[in-house]
């Protein structure tokens, strides 16, 4: 589809981010005149660019003909401070990027965690089979930086949140749900909202649309039916699944579970998810797709081996901001270990966390976190009631006012540990309360585990 002639139109792009800045260099290349909107009241913006900073960014959204949200601002933020009739100027740029996308060969994915790992493997095995292909969207590649290279024969991979979802109108031609478990119940109102949003992504489809969904999941399967593409499940067939210990899809063996390089067996749904995907796109090359399985070891912040040290290995997931992912994770090692636990709140229970403790050979919890942030509640608390009420007391509680340095909490894991053990840096909980994010979270624990012992 082509693009539009904007040429006169007034643009507020909301949030000036990694979205909002590709979105503000689009639509300035449409010819409208856009204002940049952001809560942060120094921000640097281009030069001559018009602006509305600080805490009323948001007010008076009326006066534009397009109203740009980043994906982060919740909705409901914009329209209690403007007139009800805004709603229908509401974009996002996936929402945007679906509409002129001039290849119909898009698959997106969705799930409460695995998203960027089967997202990836998904692109990696589209060029490994030859395909012109483009990952993008919460990984952290906004869409418009490649929407100009693509051909009507390219392949478009995008990860997309809920936050991306929840007012999206279009839907791929491939869409993809994992494992879907509460999540964000910060943000949406609750658990039914959530999968509302999710929804979204099959909503749009139509009888020629394929809507792939994980088996093991009645959420997944509810959220898939939400459109009238062809229902697909993977771990069992007609998808992929595990027989045995072989990944098999359509009478084909692509390989055994051992030889894949990602940890854990949660990783085996997304593999499935991934190969799944691949074959309704028309993959059909084994050599290809088992090339890519055996050899990508993960993503940054997902299970990553850090260091071994005296015997023992450091892990880094700091991407796991559930308590799902937290138990997904302890599950992926058999031997004993320390896992480091704890940050702020996201509205989720942790009896779940506190039972795998007790059942997946822990040897002692780290409880961390910033007790005295006002804006965000730090959970240590709640982590340690649930797993005291399970007769584990192998706690040290480092969760105060203020937080601990990493290097501390590093040094009482070391302490702690033994030789063959693991240090689980996996903490169940979002990182805000003590830093900025789940990256700076984890390139922190990552330094501070490369420091040790010099």
């Amino acid at each position: 589809m082509e693009n539009s002639d904007l040429t006169g139109k007034k643009v507020a792009v909301l949030g000036f981010d990694i979205e909002g800045k590709t979105s503000y260099e689009y639509y300035r290349g449409l010819g409208a005149e856009v204002t940049i909107c952001d809560q942060k009241a120094d921000l640097e913006t281009p030069a001559g660019a018009p602006t509305q900073l600080g805490p009323t960014y948001l007010d008076g959204l009326d006066r534009f003909d397009i109203i740009v949200r980043t994906a982060g601002l919740i909705p409901s933020k914009v329209l209690a401070v403007n007139p009800p009739a805004i709603a229908g100027k509401i974009t996002t740029q996936i929402n945007e990027f679906l509409r002129v996308c001039p290849t119909r060969n898009v698959i997106g994915v969705t799930g409460t965690k695995g998203k960027g790992t089967t997202s990836t493997l998904i692109t990696k095995i589209l060029q490994a089979a030859g395909h012109d292909t483009y990952l993008g969207g919460n990984i952290g590649i906004a869409p418009f930086t490649f929407l100009g290279k693509l051909a009507p024969e390219s392949w478009v991979v995008l990860e997309l949140s809920s936050f991306q979802l929840t007012d999206v109108q279009r839907s791929p031609h491939i869409a993809v749900c994992l494992m879907v478990a509460p999540e964000h119940l910060n943000w949406h109102a609750d658990m039914a909202e959530y999968k509302l949003a999710k929804s979204q992504l099959f909503a749009w489809q139509s009888s020629d649309d394929v809507a792939i969904y994980f088996d093991g999941s009645d959420t997944s399967r509810e959220i898939a039916e939400a459109g009238a593409g062809r229902k697909l499940p993977f771990y069992r067939s007609p998808g992929a699944f595990v027989n045995g210990n072989m990944i098999t899809i359509d009478g084909l063996e692509v390989c055994t579970t051992d030889e894949l390089q990602l940890l854990g067996a949660h990783n085996w749904q997304n593999v499935c998810a991934a190969v799944t995907a691949v074959w309704e796109a028309g993959v059909r090359d084994i050599a290809a797709i088992r090339s890519v399985l055996t050899s990508f070891s993960g993503l940054e912040h997902r299970l990553e081996l850090v260091r071994e040290l005296d015997g023992v290995k450091y892990y880094n997931d700091s991407f796991g901001t559930t308590p799902e992912t937290a138990i997904v994770a302890l599950e992926a090692f058999a031997q004993p270990k320390i896992a480091i636990l704890g940050g702020s709140d996201k509205g989720i229970t942790f009896e779940r966390l506190a039972e795998a403790v007790t059942r997946t050979n822990v040897r002692r919890v780290i409880l961390i976190g910033n007790t005295a942030n006002p804006e965000f509640r730090a959970i240590a608390p709640d982590i340690e009631t649930e797993l005291r009420k399970r007769g584990f007391t192998a706690i040290t509680d480092l969760a105060q006012p203020g937080g601990v340095p990493v290097q501390e909490i590093l040094r009482t894991a070391r302490e702690a540990a033994e030789p063959g053990d693991v240090v689980l840096f996996s903490t169940g909980s979002a990182s805000f309360d003590m830093f900025e994010n789940y990256k700076d979270r984890g390139n922190r624990f990552k330094a501070a585990v490369n420091a040790l012992g010099q």
